[in-house]
């Protein structure tokens, strides 16, 4: 009995072991994956992010470093996380990731990118020497969770779609290129047209024209600028007229008066000339 049941013990713990193998290996990899459902975790506590995308040759050599500091997360009091760009497009917009792998320090909601060696020990003497003190944050305006970065990130995200809708035209559908862009010309242009009317839609809502408001009915007619000097020309001109208006009128007062002057001399010397003559 002891001899037949000996050889079973090997293999059962030999299969143990191969079935064993792939869940340890599973449960050895203390990365966090971040995305864009759940990045907001980042902002509470300290945290080291690795940003990567799977083709990436350097990405792949840093992954062993990275996944044997994660196991001492723990024991550092820090989170060990990784973002895969090609699934994440709008964290890679929301931080500007311009170069693979990089590497960020959270540490209650300040960022500070990593530029120094990426080997497990670094990493370990960044975090338990805080070395992360001596770089300069990133600017709130650059902040993850800013009004621009939150828009960059929409920004990055309509681009992946717009990716992800070209492909469909194509090889779905079939489409030729020509007619995928003939799509997304119309697509923009209809677009372009609604956000217009809306915009003037807000705009007189906001600021109604002038022909709506009841204006009063102005007693005196006010002339422009550009019309003053004409009108202090027309003002001299009247007074010019008037002034000789009243001096022929003053002349004809003088005609007329001395017109009965001339007709009593002359009635007066009328009578005389007559007795002369006679």
């Amino acid at each position: 009995m002891t001899a037949s049941r000996s050889p079973v013990v090997p293999v059962a713990v030999l299969l143990l072991l191969a079935c064993g193998a792939p869940w340890t290996h599973g449960r050895r990899s203390d990365v966090r994956i971040i995305t864009d459902e759940n990045w907001k975790e980042l902002l509470e506590g300290e945290w080291m992010i690795e940003f990567y995308a799977p083709w990436c040759p350097a990405c792949q050599n840093l992954q062993p470093e990275w996944e044997s500091f994660a196991e001492w997360g723990e024991d550092l009091e820090v989170n060990v996380a990784k973002v895969d760009v090609t699934e994440q497009p709008g964290l890679s917009g929301r931080f500007i990731i311009t170069a693979l792998p990089t590497i960020y320090h959270c540490k209650d909601g300040e960022f500070r990118r990593y530029q120094g060696p990426r080997t497990k020990k670094d990493f370990i003497n960044f975090v338990s020497e805080k070395e992360w003190k001596s770089i300069e944050p990133v600017s709130s305006w650059f902040g993850p969770g800013s009004v621009l970065m939150s828009s960059m990130s929409a920004l990055f995200q309509l681009s992946m779609w717009i990716r992800t809708c070209h492909n469909y035209f194509i090889e779905d559908l079939g489409l030729p290129v020509w007619g995928s862009y003939t799509v997304f010309a119309l697509a923009t242009l209809l677009s372009g047209l609604l956000l217009g009317l809306c915009m003037i839609f807000v705009a007189d809502c906001l600021f109604p024209s002038k022909r709506r408001r009841p204006q009063p009915y102005p007693s005196k007619k006010l002339l422009p600028e550009s019309s003053q000097p004409l009108k202090k020309v027309e003002e001299e001109q009247e007074a010019d007229e008037e002034d000789v208006s009243e001096e022929e009128a003053g002349s004809k007062e003088g005609t007329n008066k001395d017109f009965p002057r001339n007709t009593i001399r002359q009635r007066s010397v009328g009578p005389s000339l007559a007795t002369g003559q006679s």
